[in-house]
């Protein structure tokens, strides 16, 4: 599946990217519609019920076959056993990030222009910028080890589906090692391409009617409550941080320890081979 990602046509691979990104907006908006009103559940619960919401996101991804940086990163694996170049890898990579990129902010926008954030009395958008300033406040260091563990997560899910026959195997073979790190607050870096812009866009954009609602007014915060929510710190204190560790939990943690378990005897053996074969008195005959 990586080599067959890396020979694709590249306006075809921007074009999965782009899903890639949007359906994993979708998760979000999902995971944000389930806390509505869950401030009086158990923690733990409404956590577990916010993260097998989001993984409807990542079903999506794999069932339609979207690229996703975050799953793209175990193309660290072919490039190992030198299937693939460097080139053809940050290539890809840098193509994935852009088109989810685009996803993201292209769902964000149209969650923020159909009104939903001021929903159910503004609770909705209430989520919203709880969830973005918890993420904001994290420090750098913490951003990077959160991200590590969410692409663990992530890539491991990815793993497991592909061994999934049928839709529905594909679908929960993703549900729970990706509620697992939703539930515990792990970081994603394609997620937080649409959360920490949706939360920018509700702290800075909305009304004075948003800031009035039922939910708002119950919560007892206004706009100053929210100052951490800024660019400069969604983009270095998390996005930044949260990307690297996204990629040393997929290239490394996964897609390397993998290749080291499974193919480096195979590939270390095939170039020994290969190099005996070009030493013998045949193969210099040839």
């Amino acid at each position: 599946m990586c080599i067959k990602r890396q020979t694709m046509p590249r306006g075809r691979m921007f074009l999965l990217s782009l899903t890639g990104g949007a359906y994993i907006a979708l998760g979000f908006v999902f995971m944000v519609t389930s806390q509505q009103g869950m401030g009086d559940w158990p923690v733990g619960i409404s956590k577990v019920i916010g993260g097998v919401a989001f993984s409807v996101g990542l079903g999506l991804v794999v069932v339609s076959g979207s690229d996703l940086f975050t799953g793209t990163t175990m193309t660290a694996m072919p490039w190992l056993s030198r299937r693939i170049t460097t080139g053809q890898m940050l290539i890809h990579w840098g193509i994935s990030i852009a088109g989810n990129l685009v996803g993201s902010l292209t769902v964000a926008l149209l969650i923020f222009l159909a009104g939903t954030p001021s929903t159910n009395g503004s609770a909705w958008g209430l989520v919203v910028l709880t969830t973005t300033e918890a993420k904001v406040t994290h420090s750098w260091g913490q951003s990077f080890v959160l991200g590590i563990l969410a692409n663990l997560a992530v890539c491991l899910a990815v793993w497991v589906s592909i061994a999934g026959k049928t839709v529905a195997d594909k679908v929960l073979a993703v549900a729970g090692p990706i509620a697992l790190f939703v539930a515990t607050g792990f970081e994603h870096s394609v997620a937080n391409m649409f959360m920490l812009p949706l939360g920018l866009l509700v702290k800075n954009a909305e009304g004075a009617g948003f800031w009035q609602g039922e939910a708002i007014t119950a919560a007892g915060v206004t706009k100053a409550d929210f100052a951490a929510i800024t660019a400069g710190h969604a983009l270095w204190d998390n996005l930044v941080p949260v990307l690297l560790g996204n990629i040393v939990g997929g290239a490394v943690l996964v897609a390397a320890y993998f290749w080291a378990a499974y193919r480096r005897d195979e590939v270390t053996a095939a170039a020994a081979a290969t190099d005996q074969a070009s030493t013998s008195p045949r193969g210099r005959a040839s």
